[in-house]
């Protein structure tokens, strides 16, 4: 069973969607849970992304791809 890396609903109010400025770490890289997986830009600030769960990551959204809260951006296996 997996567990999905989600946009955080609350980590902004004002904006809906967010761009993925970088992944910190490699498609299928081992990641522990509380890892900073990747960072995302709403309105001039850079958010961090953490891992929910340890295990593999796999990449599903890409560099400048714009994502909204609640979306799926990758899953650990």
């Amino acid at each position: 069973m997996s567990t999905e890396v989600l946009v955080p609903n609350d980590l902004w109010e004002e904006d809906d969607e967010a761009v993925i400025t970088s992944w910190l770490v490699s498609d299928g890289s081992s990641v522990s849970e509380g890892d900073m997986v990747a960072e995302l830009m709403v309105a001039k600030i850079q958010y961090e992304l953490l891992a929910p769960a340890t295990g593999t990551l796999s990449i599903l959204k890409e560099i400048d791809d714009v994502v909204a809260k609640g979306d799926c951006v990758a899953t650990i296996a």
